[in-house]
């Protein structure tokens, strides 16, 4: 039996979203069952789209037509202009897209980019980003953020903070529970009986040996020793630098960061296009293409569908589909 419809919710309208659910329709046909959380009005011009009231219809619509689950949004989507009065609205769209993965009625969440200052402007959202949104709708204290693709899969374990405020934020509580998830969310949803992980350190050569900084030798090696002694599969901490080339990656099924910029630059360098973002530790699967809104090219039909692509048939794999 194939999984339920994949929720996916609009994201920012002003931006490229409604172009990538069509052109993620158009690449899936009906391999992947999901609908998409949106204003019908809001999709480009010539749409074919199949209102449905309930996303279970998802998988009878015809397969060259987008299946939209409704929701009504103040005035018409300006591509590349953001519209204040919008922004309660999409965050409604991902309100009402988890609501339905963690009831079951979608078998998981894909988010479309959102304007996170849009948001914070139009509708007071306090959140750093998605991530830290639906953690809190999930009531859950701690997730972790995995970029994956084919070639790599990285884990920055702190996300979207200042980098001044990075080494006082890294402790021995933050990194084990950031790595005892990744392992968790590797064999579950990856498939990975004994998950490898290999741990960035934090400073140049990780340290060199606390000649250039200590949190490398006094927070990250002993707790990589301890978590060891527990049965992980664990290396490091190695100098970043090292970490990301062909015969490195091929000895871990994921690399632990330790923070944002250290985790996603090399896996944008290696596969812009097709690099996915995986909330692990929420009770529900969720991806995300891993761009921005692109207002820039918003509305023009240039925009490259392949990440959006790559998010809905990772989250139907995680969901026990096959695509």
């Amino acid at each position: 039996m194939s999984p339920a419809p994949i929720a996916l919710s609009c994201g920012e309208p002003a931006g490229i979203g409604p172009e990538l659910a069509v052109a993620a329709r158009e690449a899936l046909g009906s391999s992947v069952a999901f609908a998409w959380i949106g204003d019908p009005d809001h999709l480009p011009e010539g749409t074919n789209c199949s209102v449905i009231d309930d996303i279970g219809d998802a998988a009878d619509v015809a397969p060259d037509a987008l299946p939209v689950l409704p929701l009504a949004f103040p005035g018409p989507r300006v591509p590349g202009t953001l519209q204040p009065m919008q922004a309660a609205k999409v965050v409604e769209a991902i309100s009402i897209g988890a609501s339905l993965a963690s009831e079951a009625r979608a078998s998981a969440l894909c988010t479309l980019p959102i304007h996170k200052k849009a948001l914070a402007e139009g509708a007071g959202f306090a959140f750093p980003g998605h991530t830290e949104y639906l953690a809190s709708l999930a009531g859950v204290d701690h997730v972790v953020m995995m970029l994956a693709s084919e070639m790599l899969r990285v884990v920055p374990a702190t996300i979207h903070i200042p980098i001044a405020d990075v080494p006082r934020s890294l402790d021995t509580t933050l990194l084990d529970r950031t790595i005892r998830i990744t392992h968790e969310g590797l064999r579950r949803h990856f498939g990975i009986d004994a998950p490898r992980m290999a741990v960035a350190g934090l400073n140049p050569h990780a340290g060199e040996g606390g000649k250039i900084g200590r949190e490398d030798t006094e927070i990250i090696a002993p707790l990589l020793e301890r978590l060891r002694n527990e049965g992980f599969k664990l290396s490091g901490p190695h100098s970043a630098d090292t970490l990301f080339h062909a015969a490195a990656r091929a000895r871990y099924d994921a690399a632990i960061c330790m923070y944002h910029d250290q985790a996603l630059i090399p896996i944008k360098t290696l596969d812009f296009d097709r690099g996915v973002n995986v909330t692990l530790g929420l009770p529900f699967i969720r991806t995300s293409p891993d761009h921005g809104t692109a207002l820039d090219i918003a509305g023009q039909g240039v925009a490259n569908p392949s990440s959006t692509v790559e998010a809905l048939k990772l989250a139907w794999r995680m969901a026990g589909g096959t695509v």
